[in-house]
């Protein structure tokens, strides 16, 4: 371009005249602007008349390529006595209230957790900062479920966080057919089996699930076969470790709970027996979900040699079973009815087994003799929910890296 001050504006308007349908467009953002600014003061834009003003706005417009309101905008800045130049972009953005250290902290949460959904895994921050004092967890504790949520979407969480047989049915008229009816009492326990599969003809590891219809408290056991004399020692062990007294025992109708020898053991526990209804899959319903939620998402579908058994229930005992329910909140459903007469479950509870227990009216006439509450409270206490989490996670990678080598040998 040349320089617009060495043309007079006689110059200029006999340009414009002639120029006609020509059209001009800059190249150089920067280059453009400079020009601009060069030739305005050239022209001392700022004392010519109004008809002089006039023809160096046409003329600019006309080598620049610019609209008429962006040649205003760049007069208006040179009449203001500044320099005409472009303006640095700033985008504008709002002040994070959550940090990197924060989501790195969340998706450790998740990872030791095996990423609980959002309100559950709101509950253990909250824990963590009110109940077990980390300061870690002083923002984090404040964390909306749907902040929660974006949060797991952000590119810091991202990179930091890497991460059946069929039940046999039976004729044995044994148990009564009939949905259990705790009425707000412990005690009344849902029980299924999960198959962890079969390899070369070889038999996989059974793990049985038990649990509390109210105060969702799970026991989980491991056995390598689910005859009678393989299953009674794991059954009877796992009622020892509820902490409450044993009322009812529901299940499916497969034979290896609705047999002589575990209904002669209820009995002597004086335990009433029950078993799932025709057409009513929801009997048996939160055991089933809890095999899915909690006995797959941890251990896997991958086969397992029954020669591992021992191992599994040793590990779910020390380490597992504390871990669920001292450390690892569930949702407790509210029942409504609408109107329709359709009952329908709201989630706006999370606590741990251990809380839902503990907020019952009359617990202490729940428990087993031998234990109190203060027992179950130092317990509970004696670990942070991430700290008890990861600690179950290291036990349960030696496991598998542990029968992963025997079974390569």
């Amino acid at each position: 371009m040349e320089d617009g001050g060495r043309l007079s504006l006689e110059e200029i308007r006999a340009f414009l005249e002639k120029s006609g349908e020509v059209d001009f467009e800059a190249q150089e953002r920067e280059e453009l602007y400079a020009w601009v600014d060069r030739s305005l003061r050239q022209q001392d834009y700022g004392r010519l008349k109004r008809s002089g003003k006039g023809l160096v706005r046409r003329y600019v417009a006309k080598m620049t390529g610019l609209s008429r309101a962006q040649v205003t905008r760049l007069i208006q800045c040179y009449q203001r006595g500044e320099e005409v130049k472009p303006r640095v972009y700033r985008r504008q953005s709002f002040t994070s209230r959550y940090t990197g250290s924060d989501i790195e902290l969340l998706a450790e949460v998740d990872e030791a957790h095996e990423t609980l959904s959002g309100p559950a895994t709101r509950k253990i921050l909250e824990r963590e900062w009110h109940e077990f004092h980390d300061v870690r967890y002083e923002r984090l504790a404040r964390l909306s479920v749907a902040q929660l949520y974006r949060l797991r979407k952000s590119r810091t969480y991202r990179v930091r966080h890497i991460v059946y047989q069929p039940t046999r049915p039976t004729q044995v008229a044994i148990g009564e057919r009939r949905k259990p009816d705790p009425q707000n009492r412990p005690g009344y326990v849902r029980v299924d089996t999960v198959h962890q599969g079969d390899r070369a003809g070889a038999k996989g590891i059974y793990h049985i699930n038990a649990v509390d219809e109210v105060t969702q408290w799970q026991v989980v056991g491991a056995t390598a076969q689910i005859s009678e004399a393989w299953l009674m020692p794991v059954l009877e062990g796992m009622l020892k470790q509820f902490p409450f007294q044993i009322r009812g025992f529901h299940s499916d109708n497969g034979s290896e709970f609705i047999n002589h020898t575990v209904a002669k053991l209820l009995n002597k526990l004086l335990v009433e027996q029950t078993k799932s209804r025709p057409r009513h899959s929801n009997d048996n319903g939160l055991v089933e979900t809890k095999n899915g939620w909690v006995i797959r998402k941890h251990i896997g579908y991958g086969h397992i040699a029954s020669q591992h058994a021992e191992a599994f229930d040793q590990f779910y005992r020390e380490q597992f079973n504390p871990y669920l329910n001292f450390h690892r909140p569930c949702g407790v459903p509210e029942v409504t009815v609408t109107a329709k007469g359709k009952q329908k479950r709201v989630y706006r509870w999370y606590a741990t087994p251990w809380e839902i227990l503990r907020q019952l009216p009359g617990v202490a006439g729940f428990l087993r003799a031998d234990l109190t509450i203060d027992q179950l409270a130092a317990s509970a206490r004696a670990q942070s929910d991430t700290a008890a989490a990861a600690a179950m996670k290291e036990s349960k990678r030696k496991l598998f890296a542990n029968f992963g080598k025997k079974r390569s040998a």
